[in-house]
């Protein structure tokens, strides 16, 4: 199971600091995908996406821990986008 998420106001280092966070979740491994707009605008994010994902098969808890983790920076910094889910 994987999916892709996107806060498009998030800092660099703030993204780095979710992935490092996930990271520590036993099963989950992240991955930060650069910024793909060919326009530059200051106010968005370096990174395109967090990429997520579990290994096989994901437990209950990593998935509740992973919500959770996006959820305390969701409410700090804005809600996360789901770009793709497999």
């Amino acid at each position: 199971m994987s999916y892709s998420v996107q806060n498009p106001k998030l800092p660099l280092a703030v993204y780095r600091e979710v992935a490092a966070h996930l990271s520590q979740v036993e099963g989950v491994q992240t991955e930060l995908t650069p910024q793909t707009s060919k326009q530059f605008d200051y106010t968005l994010s370096q990174v395109g996406s967090l990429e997520i994902q579990f290994s096989e098969p994901a437990s209950s808890e990593a998935r509740a821990q992973v919500e959770k983790i996006l959820a305390y920076y969701g409410d700090r910094f804005g809600a996360w986008t789901i770009l793709a889910q497999a």
